[in-house]
């Protein structure tokens, strides 16, 4: 089935929903196509928003693909799996099934797509979750999306049993964008047109949607600019940090020369090359500087190449699926935490990171300066993919604890002003209501 075809299978519907006015607690369905929050940005956020959402007295149901969210465990908040093929597990992603394993077309349409080089888990999900929802109508007042953006959740709540809110952290393609410019031939460049076939279809769902919501000023920018959504349907709900796990602690000892950034992908957007490249130069006069990232080590590309050219393999370390107590303490012990992304939704780091009072180092990449604030009061501000101005800014704060303590303290002043999962969780049950008196009219 082409995407125009499928496009045209499901976008039919209308209708009303059930009531769900007022102030009552409302029935909540939470989607999620990639949900551990191990594995990026969107996990942290259903763990976080779920949970909240819960103690304002709502009932959240997750319902999530592989790899499955973790949740914490609060009454109000379970957990529905609904299993894909898991196509990119470890240790043998891109595995052919077993014929065994093949439940229907959908998971046909799956291995297919993978097989000629795209990507089809937002689709393919939208699709699942569509079928688990008509089955389902009247259990949920409202569906909440969390950028799969696929074609089954086209149709209305006649179709989805309840009118539907699609939060988009930033579109897809800036990183598509990104990934192109630094693709270094012709084969690379096919490829990554290819693996980003599914945003083509998100483009198309997108323009669709009634009730947007994104992370930031910056997000919506780039949402309207790139998806071509109109800005009145697009409403800023900044997400939040858990400032009561991430908070300062003067017991952590403060290791010298430690920098620490996060980096869940060996990917352009995240600049975690030019972070590298920085170290380097500021080795030459601070040997102490050391670079630990939270990420899985790259076996291959950019940043690998660029720790073995600089002769980093010992200043530079990795680690990864450590609890949450381990990364808040090892955000503690830093003296520098730094975020060198090019482009940022938002950056969950950079708030976690000024949380526990740690001075940030970040670019001014998409909404990081909307977190970060200004250059010089609660962090300090650098252009993207300018390994130069890192190495400056890092060199800065290494040499000079009592600007440190001030970024250190101002930052974390900055995040229990405005960056909270509770007020998150207040801002996106406002967008709630919002769709269901729309959908009722």
């Amino acid at each position: 089935m082409t995407a125009e075809a499928t496009e045209a299978a499901f976008t039919r519907g209308g209708g009303l929903p059930a009531g769900g006015g007022g102030d009552r607690p409302l029935r909540i369905a939470l989607l999620t196509y990639k949900g551990n929050p191990f594995c990026g940005g969107q996990g942290v956020y259903v763990r976080h928003l779920s949970r909240e959402l819960a103690r304002l007295g709502h009932s959240v149901e997750v319902i999530g693909s592989q790899p499955y969210p973790v949740l914490d465990p609060e009454p109000g908040v379970r957990l529905t799996e609904l299993p894909s093929l898991d196509l990119y597990r470890q240790p043998d992603p891109f595995r052919t099934p077993a014929r065994d394993e093949y439940r229907d077309w959908i998971d046909a349409l799956e291995v297919s797509t993978m097989w000629t080089g795209g990507f089809p888990e937002p689709l393919t999900f939208s699709l699942r979750a569509r079928r688990h929802l008509a089955a389902r109508r009247g259990e949920f007042d409202v569906v909440h999306d969390n950028q799969t953006l696929g074609y089954g959740l086209l149709g209305g709540p006649d179709v989805l049993g309840a009118p539907l809110v699609t939060t988009i952290h930033h579109p897809i393609t800036v990183d598509r964008q990104l990934d192109l410019a630094a693709a270094p031939d012709w084969k690379r460049r096919a490829s990554v047109r290819r693996w980003y076939g599914f945003t083509r279809m998100q483009k198309r769902v997108a323009r669709r949607l009634p009730s947007v919501l994104t992370v930031s000023g910056s997000s919506r920018d780039e949402i309207v600019q790139h998806l071509g959504v109109r800005r009145d349907r697009i409403h800023v709900v900044h997400i939040g940090t858990d400032t009561d796990l991430f908070s300062p602690d003067p017991s952590i000892p403060e290791v010298p020369g430690r920098i620490v950034t996060t980096s869940s992908a060996d990917v352009p957007l995240k600049g975690l090359v030019h972070l590298v490249e920085a170290l380097a130069v500021v080795r030459a006069r601070n040997p102490q500087a050391h670079l630990v990232v939270v990420g899985k080590r790259p076996e291959k590309g950019p940043v690998a190449t660029a720790i073995r050219r600089c002769g980093l393999d010992g200043a530079v370390e990795f680690v990864k699926g450590i609890s949450d107590a381990e990364l808040v303490d090892l955000v503690r012990s830093a003296q520098v935490a730094c975020v060198p992304s090019l482009y940022e939704g938002f950056s969950l780091p950079a708030a976690e990171a000024m949380a526990t009072g740690t001075p940030l180092l970040a670019t001014t990449g998409g909404a990081i300066p909307e977190v970060a604030g200004p250059d010089g009061e609660t962090c300090l501000a650098v252009p993207p993919g300018d390994p130069g101005a890192l190495a400056s800014g890092l060199a800065r704060l290494l040499d000079n604890e009592a600007l440190r303590q001030r970024l250190g303290a101002a930052g974390r002043e900055r995040v229990l002003a405005r960056f909270t999962w509770r007020q998150a969780a207040l801002g996106t049950v406002r967008q709630y209501r919002a769709a269901l008196r729309t959908a009722n009219r």
